[in-house]
């Protein structure tokens, strides 16, 4: 039984009340009883407006439904699209305007770089993140596949000097690139020093050089004539060579270097949504407990490794000599977003009129930005927003309505907490049907406090099933991206956020690299997300990000959004384009091995979700290579496989049998794990079972393809039964 305490109509589960009550509010300087009042009046006025979307999307897609239904013989993309404007689905596009967000950090506005999203449950992950601003160079490469294990040069095992002097060589050619010398290569410099005020390296062969741009020199560490560190700036990025003849590393370096690290990532999202398991009041006191500590600067873990803790904490700020021998001080930390839960969820945490579980998003815009007070109220410390804003991701919003609901809710909050208007920011993800095609309107409905959008290629396409389940049967996965939509998509939202005065105001964002231990590969691929337009982009872990960075000092990407802003726009009618598997024909050897892999993914994820709550980790593929996976990976194998069952691909026996034989994989693959819950030793008593077969089996019924209701309820089953 849930212990509440009830305060101004609300009915508030102990743990998330005596946070907010005896931590929070203190910390904020709002009164605890004040917040509970403006608190359950915010309740009163939007939850009833939150539903009322709710039912409009349920409305909008039973048309659509109806509509593929009776039309599926003789489908007319004509007739398709002005059904779609009959119906408000596809509303019209109003005159140009350009957003007005005022107070943006220089990290969103001006700066490019990578961008981590992390579940706030996990402290050490959160940390991490928070940290991974600055990433040594020599680390991320000795550790990975960048660089080859060719010619004896293993990673395994102690120090590898071949490895070594290749990921110098390798850190050497990347400083020709970002900073170059007047001539000559970094390769060749014996002595860095500064002088008068620039940068001025002796050669081997002992001659003096300078930079190529001697304004890329930003400052110093040491003496001028025996820097310690020298810190330049390329593309709105640091780079600073650290210096150490004395260091393990530095000894071999003819200039003494011992590491060169990178500014990397410079924005990270604190995920409270597709990367978190949090069922009830207990799992979001955790979450807002960690997001409270990162704000204060005080979040802790300790850490277990070898035999030895040691505790891990935020990092300080780093200082640095300016060229003219002044202070200068640089942020140690990544600027932090906090993503909110969507409109679609409930939480049991807190109960508002007839005992109705109350909207999470509307629990998570409340408490967070209560929680971000702190930060505007502590200027001169280690603040996460030095120009004073609270910064929240709002996912999951379909179409300008809901985006207009996210704006006026947030001007209440603001209101309730007695912040100035457009304190608060918002990142619209443009991740839902209805919200890219009509993007354009989307942005204009929070003009003025929106400074992040981005593309999300698995959710988008979870939601282009669930919308499109009539129409017919999909095609596979893997040719779904070679689909005209997918790119069309991806322009637009560049295009259009150009259009709407994004550059130099707000982050346009591309989505996940989803193999961690894959590096090699996304040093190769994923500069086309800076060559995109985009100014940030997801990658996996600190590392990943260390080693993207170097990409946005290969690409100029405020250049590159000029050159874009003058290309044709990308055409809505492509958008609109549904990939269906068409005049194609499968063989059984297709199917099955579509379903395998379908199958295999969902459960991989599924399990560790119901049964130990974990939102988002590494999970092994049907080949085991370990991919990234959260909620959205899951709604489009889940809905994919709804689909062709509903069409006749595939029949519930076989995906059945599929389930079973892929489970059995699972746990082998899990088998190492000491808190892993077995599903094939018990089919009917498994819980993770049986709600994987529910995401299927079910799948027509779930709310725009959404897999958080029926999660949320296992989950809550299997901790029920502990």
């Amino acid at each position: 039984m849930t212990i509440r305490v009830e305060h101004s109509g609300l009915k508030i589960a102990k743990p998330i009340y005596d946070l907010v009550t005896e931590q929070i509010c203190p910390a904020s300087g709002i009164s605890p009883d004040v917040f509970w009042q403006n608190f359950a009046s915010i309740v009163a006025t939007y939850a009833p407006k939150n539903i009322k979307l709710l039912k409009k999307r349920d409305d909008l897609q039973s048309q659509i439904d109806a509509w593929h239904q009776n039309n599926q013989l003789a489908p007319d993309f004509a007739a398709y699209k002005l059904f779609l404007q009959d119906i408000g689905y596809l509303v019209p596009e109003g005159p140009d305007f350009s957003i007005d967000p005022k107070n943006v950090d220089s990290e969103i506005a001006l700066q490019a770089g990578p961008q981590l999203v992390v579940p706030i449950m996990n402290a050490r992950f959160a940390l991490n993140a928070v940290n991974a601003r600055w990433g040594s160079l020599y680390d991320a490469l000795y550790g990975n596949d960048v660089i080859s294990e060719d010619n004896g040069a293993d990673k395994a095992g102690s120090y590898n000097p071949v490895r070594g002097d290749k990921v110098i060589a390798y850190g050497r050619e990347f400083l020709d690139g970002a900073v170059p010398l007047a001539a000559g290569s970094h390769a060749d410099v014996a002595a860095y020093k500064v002088v008068n005020q620039a940068l001025v390296v002796t050669m081997a062969d002992g001659s003096a050089l300078g930079l190529g741009s001697p304004e890329q020199l930003v400052g110093y560490l040491g003496s001028t004539d025996n820097p310690t560190s020298i810190l330049l700036k390329n593309n709105k990025l640091h780079i600073e060579i650290q210096v150490d003849s004395s260091n393990q590393i530095g000894a071999t370096d003819k200039a003494g270097v011992k590491d060169i690290v990178l500014e990397a990532a410079l924005t990270t999202i604190m995920d409270c949504e597709d990367s978190v398991a949090a069922v009830d009041a207990e799992d979001k006191a955790l979450a807002y407990s960690n997001w409270f500590g990162l704000l204060a600067g005080t979040l802790k873990e300790t850490i277990n490794r070898g035999g030895k803790s040691f505790v891990r904490s935020m990092n300080a700020h780093r200082e640095y000599l300016a060229a003219d021998g002044t202070a200068l001080s640089l942020s140690g930390r990544s600027l932090m977003f906090v993503r909110n839960v969507g409109h679609l969820m409930t939480s049991p945490a807190i109960l508002y009129g007839d005992n109705l579980e109350i909207p999470e998003g509307i629990m998570d815009g409340m408490i967070t930005s209560l929680i971000s007070m702190q930060d505007m109220r502590n200027k001169g410390g280690h603040n996460n927003s030095t120009a004073g804003s609270i910064y929240i991701v709002k996912p999951k919003m379909h179409g300008p309505e809901e985006v207009a609901f996210t704006n006026d809710l947030f001007d209440a909050i603001e209101d309730g907490l007695g912040l100035e208007r457009h304190s608060i920011k918002v990142g619209i993800m443009d991740e839902e049907r209805r919200t890219s095609v009509n993007l354009k309107e989307c942005i204009r409905a929070a003009k003025d406090r929106v400074v992040f959008i981005n593309t999300g290629f698995l959710d988008r396409t979870g939601d282009e099933i669930h919308t499109s389940m009539h129409a017919g049967p999909f095609a596979l996965k893997g040719d779904l991206k070679a689909r005209p939509w997918i790119s069309a998509y991806e322009d637009q939202n560049v295009d259009i956020g150009l259009a709407c005065g994004l550059k130099g105001k707000a982050q346009i964002g591309k989505g996940m690299w989803a193999v961690p231990d894959n590096m090699a590969d996304m040093m190769k691929v994923k500069i086309a997300h800076p060559q995109s337009g985009a100014n940030t982009a997801w990658v996996p872990s600190p590392t990943a990000a260390t080693l993207h960075s170097m990409h946005y000092h290969q690409v100029d990407v405020a250049h590159v959004q000029d050159q874009i802003a003058q290309r044709a726009p990308a055409n809505v009618d492509d958008i609109l384009d549904i990939p269906l598997l068409g005049e194609r024909k499968l063989t059984q050897a297709e199917i099955q091995h579509e379903l395998d892999n379908n199958a295999q993914g969902l459960l991989g994820y599924v399990v560790r979700w119901v049964e130990q709550g974990v939102g988002c980790s590494k999970v092994p593929d049907i080949n085991n290579v370990g991919l990234m996976e959260d909620r959205a990976t899951l709604r489009i194998s889940s809905q994919h496989m709804t689909n062709w069952l509903h069409h006749g691909i595939c029949s519930a026996e076989q995906i059945m049998e599929t389930l079973k034989r892929m489970a059995k994989v699972v746990d082998s693959q899990n088998i190492g794990d000491p808190e892993y819950v077995s599903m094939s030793t018990d089919f009917d008593q498994s819980i993770a079972f049986q709600a994987a077969c529910d995401l299927v089996f079910k799948g027509l019924e779930q709310p725009s393809g959404y897999t958080e209701p029926l999660l949320h309820s296992y989950r809550q089953k299997a901790k029920a039964r502990g």
